[in-house]
């Protein structure tokens, strides 16, 4: 018998509507450090569900370990969770940004934006961080009130604000 991943002691759960599975391959083949770990079927019926579906999705989010629970329409992500992704430069800030709009997602503000799931994601450059953490607290504003006109992170529109 093959050795099983151990259970990790602490790990995020997203609630889905069926549709963990398809998530979780999403997120693997989107993000570096991402995989799809094991998938768990339900071994009878349930409220949404019947014995085989799949139930529970086990996956790595960056690092980060996942359950994907099919647990049906009661409950729907929204804004008060989401994964924040520090990007290097433009093109992956472009690169994982376009990944999520482009499949069913929706753009929102400052760097946010929600899969076709519903999960929200902030693709944050790290040079946005830098900037609106600058010591120099003109350097900062400038930098945020570009960043609170931006959908999608321009990185060189806040070095321009940064640099005033």
């Amino acid at each position: 018998m093959a050795s099983k991943k151990p259970i990790a002691k602490n790990s995020v759960c997203l609630w889905y509507d069926g549709t963990a599975l398809d998530a979780a391959t999403f997120y693997a083949d989107t993000f570096p450090d991402s995989s799809v770990d094991a998938v768990h079927h339900a071994p009878g019926d349930y409220p949404d569900g019947k014995q085989g579906d799949v139930l529970t999705v086990e996956f790595t989010v960056m690092g980060i370990p996942c359950i994907g629970l099919n647990g049906g329409d009661t409950f729907k992500p929204d804004e008060a969770f989401s994964f924040q992704v520090a990007t290097d430069d433009q093109a992956e800030t472009d690169r994982l940004w376009n990944a999520i709009v482009n499949n069913g997602g929706k753009e929102s503000a400052c760097g946010w934006c929600k899969d076709k799931w519903g999960v929200s994601w902030q693709i944050t450059p790290r040079v946005l961080v830098e900037a609106i953490t600058d010591p120099d607290p003109a350097a900062a504003k400038r930098a945020f009130d570009a960043m609170m006109t931006m959908r999608k992170i321009d990185i060189a529109a806040i070095e321009k604000a940064r640099r005033g």
